[in-house]
């Protein structure tokens, strides 16, 4: 027995109130529960009545949601616990003591660490202010993503750390250059960034 979407299940309960549920196809629910099927008879195509009394109708429905929650809950615990963490080292010698990954991989999603305008073979900030430094930022991230065989295209997510606000469209027309696929992004101004930076760039991609 099959229902598909705009169903009613309906049933009339022993005071001879009416309650109905209405919802998408649940075919595969009735499959997996088919012992209320003996309890059924059909009106018409759009409506089911299920029984004669109370305790006939609510406890298979409750057994059916209890059933649905807890394949939920189980899928979701299945996929939690196969999920695989690897914590990567950077690929620059100077940062391996770094106390941070680069890069977290979990699943197919990756989780990048913090990039600021430094040239990481010299480990001191770009010279020429907010633009020069947004572009540096940003190369250290795409040579990150390669390393994992990832592009700027597989951003899905930027958050973008100014040490003045005012910076804002001048880092702007920077990163439009390579961000052509538009991530979503969140940028907001802060006291104190690393080695006295002007911009910190984090990303996460997906692979």
């Amino acid at each position: 027995m099959c229902i598909g979407d705009g169903f009613t299940i309906q049933h009339t309960g022993t005071h001879g109130n009416v309650i109905a549920f209405h919802g998408v196809t649940l075919c595969y629910m009735f499959k997996e529960f088919f012992f209320i099927a003996h309890r059924c008879s059909i009106c018409d195509k759009n409506r089911v009545i299920l029984g004669n009394t109370k305790n006939e109708i609510m406890k298979p429905f409750q057994y059916t949601i209890l059933a649905i929650l807890l394949s939920g809950f189980v899928a979701t615990t299945y996929a939690q616990e196969t999920t695989e963490l690897i914590f990567h080292n950077s690929h620059e010698p100077k940062k391996q003591k770094a106390p941070f990954s680069d890069v977290v991989e979990a699943g197919n999603m990756y989780f990048l660490a913090g990039q600021i305008g430094m040239d990481h073979t010299t480990r001191t900030l770009v010279d020429g202010g907010i633009q020069a430094e947004t572009k540096q930022a940003i190369e250290n991230i795409k040579a990150v993503l390669e390393e994992h065989n990832l592009t700027l295209d597989n951003v899905v997510k930027c958050t973008v750390i100014l040490a003045d606000i005012d910076d804002f469209a001048a880092f702007n027309e920077i990163y439009v250059q390579y961000f052509t696929k538009k991530p979503a992004r969140t940028t907001f101004a802060a006291k104190g960034i690393a080695a006295n930076g002007q911009i910190e760039i984090d990303v996460i991609a997906v692979k």
